[in-house]
């Protein structure tokens, strides 16, 4: 029984990696019809799975006290695919389909390399036990598909060299970059001690509701401008 509680949380990890791997075939179909829906949105759903397996094999780490050094190892290689290399993939497709430069499809793939350098980065960091330095990598994934859908919408400026670029070169550098950010790992639900916390939170619902998935974007730039502004304090 206690190998079968210890391993629960690497079970929900796998879900993670598996909900990255669909959403990367999904993605591969672009625009058709893959399953009754555009592949783009079986891609963003697919990422939502795997971002909901992510909370929820350290939710249930930390409730059957199932931690191990390969879970963690394991959660790092999972989000690789489902926050590094789908997200790129995503938006590699689309480019490939609407860009007018469409060289530029192919520099995506600075995405997955900085975020595996981040997730290296954070596994050998004794610093982010509660917070975070850098972009966390789920939080890279969620930008790129507010971006990507932005851009399908028909926010066409998005997709030109001259603007796609500057976005992808902060938000690589941002990922591992030495910028305290801000965690949802609360210690206590004080609101004065969490109101940077709560205002994400808010600003979720709203940005969604009013922008659907291409309020994602603005969430994700939200959260940066909200973590520089409270100047979230690392770990010592």
């Amino acid at each position: 029984m206690n190998r079968i509680k210890k391993n629960i949380p690497n079970c929900i990890t796998a879900l993670n990696l598996g909900a990255g791997c669909l959403a990367i075939i999904a993605a591969s179909h672009g625009t058709g019809e893959f399953w009754g829906l555009h592949g783009f949105v079986w891609a963003f759903i697919f990422m939502g799975i795997g971002a909901a397996a992510d909370f929820l094999d350290g939710f249930a780490a930390r409730l059957l006290k199932a931690y191990s050094d390969m879970g963690k190892e394991l959660d790092s290689l999972c989000d690789v695919v489902t926050f590094g290399v789908a997200p790129a993939l995503t938006l590699f497709f689309l480019l490939q389909e609407i860009a007018v430069d469409k060289w530029l499809c192919w520099t995506t793939l600075l995405i997955p390399i900085s975020a595996a350098f981040r997730l290296a980065r954070f596994n050998i960091d004794t610093r982010q036990a509660t917070t975070f330095i850098g972009m966390p990598v789920p939080a890279n994934a969620i930008f790129w598909v507010g971006y990507t859908s932005l851009v399908w919408q028909g926010v066409s400026f998005l997709s030109v060299w001259y603007v796609f670029l500057p976005f992808l070169i902060v938000e690589c550098w941002l990922m591992n970059s030495n910028i305290p950010m801000l965690s949802l790992k609360l210690k206590n639900f004080k609101f004065k001690e969490n109101l940077p916390v709560y205002l994400l939170i808010l600003s979720t619902g709203v940005f969604c509701f009013v922008l659907g998935a291409g309020g994602l974007f603005w969430l994700i730039v939200f959260y940066v401008l909200d973590s520089l502004a409270f100047k979230t304090p690392s770990d010592k």
